[in-house]
């Protein structure tokens, strides 16, 4: 919740995905554009709200990294900790987007500052949660972290083995 308890301090869409692709910077005149891309895991789209503090952090990591949204060579659902697999984290401002007439408004959103240092924050407590479960699983599988760059517009490319979505709200 928000300090005022007015509502969700974060919105998240959550994706299965067995390769997925995400271009962090777009090319410019002297460079190429430039991309970061896991293989199966999960993608995690994050907004974070006017209010949202770094309490709710480790609330959303655990309980999004221990969700049972991915599928096992057995066809049982695990988390993408237990598969092991990768996350991409993608910052998307459109999730706290609310429609006033035809166009989108984004008042409720956090400011950029505190959404950037929130959002630094969440990859970070990813980070070691994947890590510590890759440590203590039995299998030489290791899986990763890799996330957009907050503020920017991203380009993605996801496969999936089927469209199993889901959105939570913290």
């Amino acid at each position: 919740m928000t300090e005022k308890g007015s509502g969700p301090a974060a919105r998240t869409v959550l994706q299965q995905c067995l390769q997925a692709r995400l271009q962090v910077k777009p090319a410019e005149e002297n460079s190429e554009a430039q991309f970061v891309q896991i293989d199966r895991g999960m993608v995690i789209y994050i907004c974070f709200f006017k209010g949202a503090t770094d309490d709710i952090l480790p609330k959303m990591v655990s309980t999004l990294l221990n969700l049972r949204l991915c599928e096992s060579e057995s066809g049982k659902m695990i988390s993408v900790l237990e598969l092991p697999g990768s996350l991409l984290i993608v910052p998307q401002a459109t999730l706290g987007g609310r429609a006033k007439g035809r166009a989108m408004q984004y008042h409720n959103n956090i400011s950029k500052e505190d959404g950037l240092r929130l959002y630094s924050t969440f990859v970070s407590l990813c980070e070691k949660e994947l890590t510590a479960a890759a440590a203590s699983a039995e299998s030489a599988a290791e899986g990763m972290v890799k996330h957009g760059t907050y503020g920017n517009r991203q380009v993605l490319k996801l496969d999936t083995n089927g469209p199993y979505t889901h959105l939570m709200e913290f």
